[in-house]
């Protein structure tokens, strides 16, 4: 920190300190000039003079009342002014005591709004300039009774350009520091945003494969003894399952690695393009599906591809774990106007159910997808036993923000 910044924050500690040095300043200028008389003759002559005691005794307390000039501009204000006016009434021959009104109105300026100093300073302009020229020896027009008129304007526009200074820079200050804390709630957003996208997936991806090695292991065990080739197929299964779930949550957590980081081995985000495939992890699983489509052809932005994916993913992977093992699931995706629909319908009744599966966040996270692209979700069971799966999503992705959220 330099010497200058280190006396502004001195400065700024210390105000009332500061105020009476410049009070001592203000003085020491009113003390001198009383000394110092003017002559009008054919020329300007200077002459040396002894104030009057009263005279002093006013710059005195003219200059003591700027002390507290920027606890009461206005309480300061009046009275350097009154001390003005009783030395222009009294002073023969007049001492600059006025300065220490003008200290005091620029204050005033400095401190208030312009109106206001527009108002104060003309009152004050009005009444220094029309007692010194109605009192006194000195004719009205005598250039030291126009000079009060000066020197009040220039205090009086001095501080209101020092006002207008400070108002500008708290401004540009404060647009600067809402700008910080607009990007900073920005950024939070997007984390939070990302970070609930990548347990959406990781939900998706932990949810359906597990689920898939689960029955499959089931099956294995239980025909291990009697039809070892049945169990040695549901095996190699549960191996295709665990591979595929160690590649989505590869590419997943991938994601959170640092941009310094090494690369790692990434595969594009699952799409419609590979529902053939999901429907078979199921069918090797022992669950019965149909699927039927009318949307060939349609080119889906990524984050609705993505999403259109992963519905499908979840509900079937919720059928496979509470509708039970003899419950049949239809899948349809259709394209209608400018949305395409998702259904997913089962007919089980969940009798033979596994126990252990709980309610988890499937759902939810299903709702939070098609809610983030402008979408609508229904579930519920269906008439007659079974539940249905609904989903509308816009082909033309649309979030809050305008963004893909891809």
């Amino acid at each position: 920190m330099s010497t200058l910044q280190r006396a502004k924050v001195q400065a700024k500690a210390h105000p009332l300190a500061v105020d009476a040095v410049l009070a001592a300043g203000v003085l020491a200028c009113m003390v001198a000039g009383s000394f110092v008389e003017p002559r009008h003759r054919d020329t300007v002559n200077w002459a040396l003079r002894t104030p009057d005691p009263l005279s002093l005794v006013l710059m005195v307390l003219g200059a003591a009342a700027l002390v507290f000039r920027r606890r009461a501009p206005m309480t300061v204000l009046a009275l350097t002014g009154t001390v003005s006016v009783v030395e222009s009434v009294t002073g023969d021959p007049r001492t600059p005591v006025a300065m220490s009104a003008v200290i005091a109105l620029y204050t005033v300026a400095s401190t208030t709004d312009r109106p206001t100093t527009w108002r104060v300073g003309l009152l004050t302009t009005t009444v220094l300039t029309g007692t010194a020229m109605a009192a006194g020896t000195l004719p009205w027009y005598a250039q030291e009774n126009l000079g009060i008129v000066a020197w009040a304007g220039i205090g009086a526009t001095a501080g209101d350009a020092v006002r207008s200074r400070r108002a500008f820079i708290q401004a540009i200050r404060e647009r600067a520091e809402r700008a910080e804390r607009t990007r900073e709630e920005e950024a939070r957003r997007r984390v939070a945003e990302e970070r609930l996208r990548i347990a959406r997936d990781l939900h998706d991806v932990v949810a359906h494969h597990i689920a898939l090695v689960n029955v499959q292991a089931g099956v294995a065990a239980h025909v291990m003894d009697k039809r070892p080739d049945q169990a040695k197929e549901a095996l190699a299964h549960v191996r295709e399952a665990s591979r595929s779930a160690l590649n989505e949550l590869r590419a997943t957590v991938g994601l959170l690695r640092q941009s310094g980081d090494p690369e790692a081995p990434t595969e594009p985000a699952p799409g419609l393009d590979r529902l053939d495939e999901l429907a078979g992890t199921f069918r090797n699983a022992g669950q019965r599906i149909e699927v039927a489509r009318t949307d060939q052809g349609t080119a889906l932005p990524a984050a609705v591809d993505l999403a259109a994916y992963r519905i499908i993913q979840e509900a079937l992977t919720n059928v496979q774990k509470h509708a039970g093992s003899h419950a049949k699931a239809e899948v349809s995706v259709v394209r209608v106007g400018p949305n395409i629909e998702i259904t997913v319908l089962d007919d089980g009744s969940g009798e033979d159910a596994d126990p252990g599966n709980g309610g988890g966040h499937g759902l939810l996270g299903m709702r939070e997808r098609v809610t983030a692209l402008r979408g609508t979700l229904t579930t519920g069971p269906r008439y007659g036993g079974g539940f249905r799966v609904h989903a509308i999503l816009p082909v033309k992705n649309r979030t809050p923000t305008g963004e893909d959220p891809a």
